[in-house]
């Protein structure tokens, strides 16, 4: 029986004797491997971006795709929303319209203007109270020259609260226009030395007073505070109500 047995080791020890690995046999495995690791990877990290591309919302993330220890992660963030910091520009005061030669606006009419004077083509009209300019060139964007701001209904109890106001610091004096009375002050007086703005207000009905105003420079043209008064009493004068 060993006998035997030995026959048959030899036989198959010659059999498989003529039998070699092939010298790359091992190099050939690995990169076998290799590549179908890659072919994986590549066909994991598609599949993602093909899946995000496609999804309707804004903000996803794909779960692993893992091949030995792969993962990958797609997002897409949503874009912040716009940041509005710049302020809303302020609309235009509503105008008067076209006054013509300026004389008439609102409830009142204009008889007395100082030479040259004429309408600036600037208006503003905030209902019970509203106003107009006049200046020598009749130019809106200049300087003007005599101004005079109109009180109506409510808007009243403003004007008549300024001028007790006045009264109560003892600044300006009290005067009478024709049968009509009103209040004669300098407003505005600057600590740097500006004289400020003769103003006469001036009581043309229950629910009606009238603030007529000299600008500064304006008022620099008259010999003096005297001939700014008379001027200005001289306006007050031919102001008549049209209410």
């Amino acid at each position: 029986m060993p006998m035997l047995e030995d026959e048959i080791r030899r036989l198959m020890a010659d059999e498989t004797a003529g039998l070699q690995a092939a010298s790359d046999l091992a190099e050939r495995v690995v990169r076998s491997s290799r590549v179908k690791r890659r072919r994986t990877w590549t066909a994991a990290v598609a599949a993602s971006v093909a899946f995000v591309a496609a999804a309707p919302v804004a903000y996803l993330t794909v779960g692993s795709v893992a091949t030995t220890g792969a993962q990958v992660t797609a997002s897409v963030a949503p874009e912040p929303p716009p940041i509005d910091d710049i302020p809303p520009l302020p609309s235009a005061p509503p105008e008067l319209g076209d006054l013509g030669d300026g004389k008439e606006f609102g409830h009142v009419k204009v008889g007395y203007l100082p030479e040259r004077l004429r309408w600036s083509h600037w208006s503003v009209d905030y209902g019970d109270t509203y106003s107009t300019s006049y200046d020598y060139k009749g130019d809106k964007d200049g300087f003007y020259c005599v101004q005079i701001y109109m009180y109506e209904e409510t808007a009243v109890q403003e004007v008549v609260d300024r001028i007790q106001g006045y009264r109560d610091e003892g600044d300006g004096e009290e005067v009478t226009i024709g049968d009509r009375t009103g209040y004669l002050v300098v407003q505005h007086v600057g600590e740097d030395g500006m004289k400020g703005t003769p103003t006469l207000f001036l009581r043309m009905g229950e629910k009606q007073w009238a603030e007529i105003m000299f600008s500064p420079t304006y008022a620099k043209e008259f010999s003096g505070p005297e001939a700014v008064t008379a001027e200005l009493k001289k306006i007050a004068e031919g102001l008549t109500s049209t209410v």
